[in-house]
């Protein structure tokens, strides 16, 4: 069985931003309820170069952040590496750097991808815009059947 790791990251204390956060919180019941044990969550403030360390010996990588950008809802697309600077990002490493750190230190590419939630607000408040709310559910459901059938190549 393929071991996933979804990894959220964001931050709570900014409204839509924390979107990635809350989803592996409602993740984390679901999968413990359906005794799902080779799915592990992580869920932090920004990406790190370390985090090239963590998707090592990983099979699949979704990685989950809140998105700014005109999306519908959620988008879920193939993370390719990619050591350049030219992605702008509100986190200090990007998916694609992790990715090609990992592969550059360690040798390994586990399939990536990035699951984008389309946010509205980013105020300093712990709470998610209703429209946030509505895209969270979507993506949440979405995630859920990756994860049921095993399949992430299809978007």
């Amino acid at each position: 069985m393929k071991s996933i790791l979804i990894y959220a990251y964001g931050n709570p204390g900014r409204q839509d931003d924390g979107l990635g956060n809350c989803l592996v919180d409602e993740l984390q019941p679901w999968l413990s309820e359906r005794e799902i044990d080779n799915v592990e969550l992580e869920s932090n403030y920004q990406l790190n170069i370390e985090d090239a360390d963590n998707i090592r010996d990983k099979d699949v990588v979704v990685f989950v952040d809140a998105s700014i950008e005109d999306i519908v809802d959620y988008h879920f697309g193939i993370v390719e590496p990619s050591e350049g600077k030219s992605e702008f990002t509100m986190h200090a490493a990007s998916p694609a750097f992790i990715l090609a750190l990992c592969i550059k230190l360690y040798n390994k590419h586990p399939e990536t991808y990035l699951l984008q939630i389309r946010g509205y607000e980013w105020e300093f408040t712990e709470s998610l815009s209703k429209r946030a709310q509505e895209n969270l559910d979507k993506a949440l459901a979405f995630i859920k059947e990756k994860i049921l059938n095993f399949d992430f190549r299809k978007p």
